[in-house]
């Protein structure tokens, strides 16, 4: 068994932030599944929004980030963050991040979709995230451990349903117990239920389900965001055509030319995502490809090496001027249910980031809002950790059984097949009709069962397909739930947004849950 005062679970920017703020005196561990460096964080080729220019302040990024948000946002979380950015951006470069400047050097602002002024930070074109994370990980001090290729299963519980730490399996196959009176979950979203995504295969939901099957509660689950431009070649996705390339001047075009947003938003080819994406999808699902028109931006390949390597990866000629496109999972607007400084409803859990559900995002999420939002919550959490006294550090010292018994066979979809579903019937278009059966189909590979199973005998896949179905079903029923369409969550029997019913979040818990209750809707908590 292995202690530490503080144990996150990820090792994106919430993450780093939040070891990096920590105190010297603080033990910290950091559990990822993968390498520290592979994760969405690091392929971000977005910015950080932050009101910095002269003709920008936190206000008005306030009001951008509560209209692409449908209204559905915590406006405190809102005002707070938007406050919090301009700050957070010159504490980074005053520590040495290498943020894009002009020849006077001033931050270069870009602007991207639903930003009603440039207020876009970079680093290193369009490899923000990769610098970023880059630079957090050279601030870790020997008082931060990262434990790589460790899949975190079970969250520990104690007989007061406090999260006392977690179970590990190793890419070795070595079981783990570490103990920790703070643990908190910064694994990201779930972009791999998706046929279609941006994000890396790493982002399979397990936060989510760690903290459902544990009780925490979650919230607007309903709400993803699929980002309209994926580069689509072949059938396949191969990767993100950052929103700055359209920030920078491109347009959407069919293959004859004509401009697909000019009459659909005042905002044009700058709408928000969930416009521009359910209009792309609109001319695939009739068999006209969609391009993104490039010709106007002089020296692309300059402006956005990470977009250039990928075209060129894929067999794209960019001096065509055209790069095609199509719409594909991004970012979750919900998860896990925390306070304004990442607190979850169980004692002892934290989540920030894109695991987190603080509000911030409403029905939709603000291009470049993300990384923004992970650093003010890992600062803030970071903040309230330090200021506890040393005895509120300490973990529990109670063994925990790892068991080796062998559990008999439970079903589970195939992840192809669950990303395949996940997209024709609970993606970018959904319907009363094909949420039914998909929540049914779901539901045929006993999720009930999963959310009471001991994972200590199961294999890593095993592992992994189990925490996507039970994310795949929480997206699914709250789909279904809300009937009405509002930010990323498009209901093609709902089409319009209903105020009056609907302005609030779905919460559920498992606990809320009756043994055998699955198969009927969740009778779940709404709070304004």
């Amino acid at each position: 068994m292995i202690t530490s005062d503080v144990l996150i679970i990820g090792s994106g920017i919430a993450a780093l932030q939040l070891a990096v703020k920590l105190r010297n005196d603080i033990n910290v561990i950091v559990l990822t599944k993968s390498s520290v460096k592979n994760g969405n964080s690091h392929m971000a080729q977005g910015g950080v929004a932050a009101s910095i220019a002269v003709q920008d302040d936190s206000y008005n990024h306030f009001l951008d980030t509560i209209e692409a948000g449908s209204r559905h946002n915590d406006t405190l979380a809102v005002l707070e963050m938007t406050r919090e950015a301009p700050a957070i951006i010159e504490e980074m470069k005053d520590a040495g991040c290498q943020f894009d400047v002009d020849k006077d050097g001033e931050l270069m602002l870009g602007r991207e979709g639903a930003h009603s002024v440039n207020r876009i930070v970079h680093a290193g074109g369009d490899a923000t995230g990769k610098m970023m994370v880059e630079f957090l990980i050279s601030q870790l001090r020997e008082n931060v451990q990262v434990v790589e290729d460790t899949l975190v299963y079970e969250l520990l519980l104690n007989a007061r349903q406090e999260c006392i730490g977690v179970k590990t399996l190793a890419s070795d196959g070595q079981k783990q117990v570490y103990k920790s009176s703070h643990v908190v979950i910064a694994s990201g979203g779930c972009g791999q239920l998706y046929r279609y995504t941006s994000n890396a295969d790493t982002v399979t939901g397990d936060g989510l389900a760690l903290a459902y099957i544990a009780g925490a509660q979650l919230a607007d689950m309903e709400f993803i965001q699929f980002h309209p431009t994926l580069l689509y070649v072949d059938g396949k996705t191969h990767g993100l055509v950052s929103e700055a390339v359209r920030g920078e001047g491109a347009v959407l075009v069919t293959g004859s030319g004509k401009r697909i947003m000019e009459d659909i938003h005042p905002m044009g080819d700058l709408a928000p995502r969930h416009i521009v994406s359910q209009t792309i999808y609109d001319y695939l699902k009739n068999g006209e490809p969609i391009y993104l028109d490039i010709s106007s931006i002089s020296h692309f390949e300059t402006r956005f090496p990470t977009v250039s390597g990928i075209c060129r990866d894929a067999g794209i000629d960019l001096e065509e001027g055209k790069i095609p496109v199509a719409p594909g999972s991004h970012f979750l607007m919900g998860g896990i249910k925390t306070d304004h400084f990442g607190q979850t409803t169980v004692s002892g859990l934290y989540a920030i980031g894109e695991a987190s559900c603080t509000g911030v995002h409403g029905a939709n999420r603000l291009a470049s809002n993300s990384l923004l939002e992970g650093l003010v919550y890992g600062r803030r959490l970071a903040h309230f950790f330090n200021s506890l006294p040393p005895e509120r550090l300490e973990p529990d010292h109670e063994a925990v059984l790892v068991e080796d018994k062998k559990t008999g066979a439970l079903p589970l979809p195939e992840k192809a097949e669950l990303q395949r579903m996940m997209m024709e019937r609970a993606g970018i278009v959904r319907h009363g009709d094909s949420l039914n059966m998909h929540k049914k189909w779901l539901e045929s590979f006993q999720v009930e069962k999963w959310l009471d199973e001991k994972l200590d005998s199961r294999t890593p896949e095993e592992i992994t397909r189990a925490f996507m179905l039970i994310s795949a079903w929480l997206v699914t029923d709250a789909a279904l739930a809300r009937t009405e369409s509002r930010g990323g969550h498009f209901r093609a029997d709902f089409p319009a947004e209903e105020d009056e019913k609907w302005l609030k979040q779905q919460i559920v818990n498992k606990r809320m849950i009756k043994k055998g209750d699955m198969g009927e809707p969740l009778k779940a908590a709404l709070t304004t």
